[in-house]
Formats: C-alpha cells, sequence, structure tokens
C-alpha cells in the first residue's frame, strides 16, 4: 500500500520537523485525512506470501512483490535526473537497500515514523475491506506464522538443548548433595554406624531403604546386601554394627517416611545419569572437537557462559581463559590487584596436573586450544573428532615440556597432518582449514608464534639491517645487533667521552 500527499502540501511541508505538530495531527481522522490519500494497494495473495515478505522485511532483503508495487506506483524517473518524490520508509535497512537496488530515495526520520503511526491508526477508513476485525485476525495469524518460522529456523536450537541440559545437570548435583545429607541425618538418628561404612551417598540411600528397621535386619538378607555394597567384608560389618547399633528405636511412619525419601533421592540419582549420557550425545554431534579436547561438563559449561556455541567461537582466547571469572577480574581491576589466571577451563585436569608455577601458562595454552576446537565446531560442514584429539595431545605435549623441556610440534603442522588424514579419507576440508587457521592466528594467547608476527619481525629486522648497511658500509660487521652494538662502542674513542663529561661537569657547575 502507499500512500501520496494530498494538494495542501504546503501545509505538510510546513510541519515537517515539527514532530510535536505532526503527531496532533495524526490522532484525529479528519486532519489526518486531508493529509494524505490513497495512491496505492497491493494485497498478499495467500499466508504463505504474506510470511515470505515478512521474512524479507525482518532481513532487510527486497522480494519481487515489493519491487513491482513500487514500480507500479512510483512515477519514473528518466536516466541522468534526480527524482523528485522521496520515499518514507519505517526500516533503515529496507530504506537502504530500496535505494541500493531500485535508486529510489528513502527517508525515515521521525516525521516518516508519525505518518506510518497515522496510517496504521486509520488504515480501515482507507480501505474498507478491513473492517468487522478482519485486519486483526490477519495480524495474529501472520505473528503466528512468523514466530513459528523463527524458532523453527534457529541455527542454535541444538546449542539451547546443550545450555539447559548442563543447566539442570548442575542443578541436579546441588540439589542430589543436599538430599543425601538430609537422609544420612535423618537415619542416622536409628542406624548412626552406616554413615561411616558407607561413603557413598548414592549407595548409602540405597542401602538405608533396604535394610529399613535395624532390629528386624536378618543374617539371610547378607548376600542382597553384599550385592548393593559390592563388597562382602562391608556387608558383614554392617551387620555385626546393626544388632549392636546405639541408635534410637523408630516407628513404622517415620521409617516410611524415610523410605519415600530414600525412593526418590535413588531415582533423581538414576535420573542424573541419564541426563549426563544425553548430554554427551549432544556434544559428541554439537562440539565433538572442544569436548574431546577439554571434557564434556567442562565444554558445556563454556557453551552456557557463552550463549552459544557460535559466540563461544567469537571469542579470543583471552576471554575463554577468563570466562566464569567475570566477578573477581572486575575486582582485581578495580583494587588493582592480580587479574585471575582461569574461570571455567580450571575443572580441566590439565591444569590440575601442571606445577603451580605453570598454572596460568597451561591455561593460557588451553584457551587458545578451546577457542579453536570451538570455530572448527562451529564454522566445519561436519562431524569430527580428529582436530579435538590432536589439539588435546598438544596440551600434552606442553605440558611435558614445561617438565622435561621437550619442544612441543608447531601448530601449523599438526592442523596439516589432520587436514591430509581428512582427504585421504575423502572429506573435504577446505572450510575447517580456514576455520582452523583463523583460530590459530586469533588465538594465540599461549602457543607459538604465528606466520603473522614472524613476517613482522623478520621485516623489523631487515630494515635494522639495512639501516645499519647504510651506516658502516660493511655487511660482515652488523650481522646481529649485538655484532652493532660491539662495534658502535668501539667506535667511540676515550678522548669523545672525557671531552663529554667534562662538558657536563662545567655545565652543571654554571
Amino acid at each position: 500500500m502507499s500512500l501520496c500527499p494530498c494538494p495542501t502540501l504546503t501545509r505538510l511541508a510546513a510541519w515537517l520537523g515539527v514532530t510535536p505538530q505532526v503527531q496532533a495531527s495524526v490522532t484525529d481522522a479528519a486532519k489526518f485525512g486531508q493529509l494524505l490519500k490513497l495512491k496505492g494497494f497491493m494485497p498478499f495473495e495467500s499466508a504463505a506470501d504474506a510470511l515470505e515478505n515478512a521474512n524479507n522485511v525482518s532481513e532487510g532483503l527486497i522480494g519481487d512483490d515489493l519491487k513491482a508495487f513500487l514500480e507500479q506506483n512510483l512515477p519514473r524517473v528518466k536516466e541522468g535526473k534526480k527524482p523528485k518524490f522521496v520515499v518514507g520508509v519505517v526500516d533503515p535497512k529496507i530504506g537502504n537497500a530500496i535505494q541500493e537496488e531500485t535508486s529510489i530515495p528513502c527517508n525515515s526520520n521521525e516525521t516518516v515514523l508519525e505518518l506510518i503511526r497515522g496510517v496504521r491508526l486509520h488504515l480501515p477508513k482507507f480501505i474498507k475491506a478491513l473492517d468487522s476485525g478482519n485486519m486483526e485476525k490477519a495480524q495474529l495469524g501472520l505473528a503466528h506464522s512468523y514466530s513459528r518460522a523463527k524458532v523453527k529456523f534457529n541455527v542454535n536450537k541444538a546449542d539451547n538443548m546443550i545450555i539447559q541440559a548442563i543447566c539442570l545437570l548442575d542443578q541436579l548435583d546441588k540439589d542430589l548433595n543436599t538430599f543425601a545429607m538430609r537422609v544420612r541425618e535423618w537415619y542416622s538418628w536409628h542406624f548412626p554406624e552406616l554413615a561411616k561404612l558407607v561413603k557413598d551417598n548414592f549407595v548409602y540411600a540405597r542401602v538405608a531403604k533396604f535394610i529399613g528397621n535395624r532390629m528386624t535386619f536378618a543374617d539371610e538378607k547378607l548376600g542382597e546386601l553384599a550385592e548393593l555394597l559390592d563388597d562382602e567384608d562391608v556387608a558383614k560389618r554392617v551387620l555385626e554394627a546393626s544388632r549392636s547399633s546405639m541408635g534410637m528405636d523408630i516407628s513404622p511412619v517415620d521409617l516410611l517416611n524415610i523410605d519415600t525419601f530414600a525412593t526418590r533421592l535413588v531415582s533423581l540419582a538414576q535420573y542424573r545419569q541419564n541426563l549426563y549420557k544425553y548430554l554427551q550425545d549432544k556434544m559428541a554431534v554439537v562440539a565433538p572437537n572442544l569436548s574431546t579436547l577439554i571434557g564434556d561438563v567442562v565444554a558445556a559449561r563454556l557453551i552456557n557462559h557463552a550463549g552459544s556455541l557460535t559466540n563461544l567461537a567469537k571469542c579470543p582466547a583471552s576471554t575463554v581463559q577468563i570466562l566464569g571469572a567475570e566477578k573477581a577480574l572486575f575486582r582485581a581491576l578495580k583494587t588493582r590487584g592480580n587479574t585471575p589466571k582461569y574461570g571455567l577451563i580450571f575443572h580441566s585436569t590439565f591444569i590440575g596436573r601442571a606445577g603451580a608455577k605453570n598454572k596460568g601458562r597451561i591455561s593460557r595454552y588451553l584457551a587458545n586450544k578451546c577457542s579453536m576446537a570451538a570455530r572448527i565446531d562451529s564454522f566445519a560442514d561436519y562431524t569430527t573428532t580428529k582436530y579435538g584429539e590432536r589439539l588435546r595431545d598438544q596440551v600434552e605435549e606442553r605440558l611435558k615440556f614445561y617438565d622435561s623441556g621437550v619442544a612441543p610440534r608447531k601448530n601449523v603442522d599438526v592442523m596439516a597432518e589432520v587436514a591430509d588424514q581428512l582427504r585421504a579419507d575423502g572429506v573435504d576440508v577446505d572450510g575447517t582449514k580456514k576455520a582452523a587457521a583463523n583460530g590459530a592466528s586469533a588465538g594465540a594467547g599461549g602457543g607459538a608464534a604465528t606466520p603473522g608476527k614472524k613476517d613482522k619481525k623478520k621485516k623489523k629486522d631487515k630494515k635494522k639491517k639495512r639501516a645499519r648497511e647504510d651506516e658502516d658500509g660493511d655487511t660482515d660487521m652488523v650481522a646481529t645487533p649485538a655484532s652493532a652494538k660491539k662495534a658502535r662502542k668501539a667506535e667511540k674513542t676515550p678522548k669523545t667521552d672525557k671531552k663529554k663529561k667534562k662538558d657536563k661537569k662545567k655545565k652543571k657547575d654554571a
């Protein structure tokens, strides 16, 4: 639909830039009808056509329908001449796209926004077919279709499943720990010796549920108890402790409540195991290299903290290193103290195996590799774990380097080996090689020097050599910076040094 000004154009032109007056005229149907009149209207052919155009508008694209509508209702402009009209557009992105493709001038200032608001308010008066609530029904149906399409084509929906799973897993760990301590404390009033004999919380709940009242626990149940504990000696000690326990007697009602709570705890523990398997399967599909490098749980927590795998891939290695330690970072910046060395990656086994002096270095190196793995997983066209395995081997080599001094392999060589293996398997690795190269160049937290840095160093060294050659005229004398310094010292004579010292003393005395 297009609207054009009425003959009272001078009045509208006088109001351009005076937004309060335009706002007052928009609400009045009589005044607004004098300002604008209907020029053209093209309804959508179907709901699918309306949804397609709505998607194009949201993405800043121009469809064929919009082009045809503009060509039909706007005056033609001769080549080489400027148009004498301007199209008012609500979204600046659509205005820029129209201006680039059709060379039609567009404007999206506050006055245009107020006029469009008036058009939406009085649209049923311009188009009589939209009366009796048809417009509201059409808007509601299109909004539902548009929302469903956005949710359906969300590229991060697999990441969302991982985020929900890891959040629930962490919450279950806290709840299971709290519930287990409650079962121990509750049942220990009746059988206190069992808490020292059975250390595992999950096994303790099952044993407490199995024993029930210790006064009725007989020798015939010793075999089943040994199966639960997976140890006959511990089962015999539990049987002996039940006969000589110092605990208080318990009523059937209290025992029933303890049994019910222990059953719920056992079921939650089993669900936690199933949820962990589900998380492993999801990580193997969404981020196989990252999970292979640092583990499923830590990788899922990194994705959760970043918001998605794509956001994590966009983070540099320095940001990945301190993800989860934002409070400590800002506190250190505020107090001018030492900044944190690691965040969520502290839970990785690599940092625990490193020495106290090397924890910061290995965390920086590990963050570099995590950034590379996340970029490969996010931008690769296929799933593989070979990059993650080689990156993990590189971290192992770096740990050995800190201990024994054995030089690790360079990242470029390792990535080239993996690419050759994938090519041998018949996989196209062009996109993955680019992602790996980008990760190697952008991560650079604790790894080897990148080719770009080496080139810069070489250029600087060449410039220094050329300058020394111009001064001395002999390339052999300026082979290294150290030799150049020695040559310069040799050129200085003792006389010149003494003269300089005397001059300095005279200036001080003066």
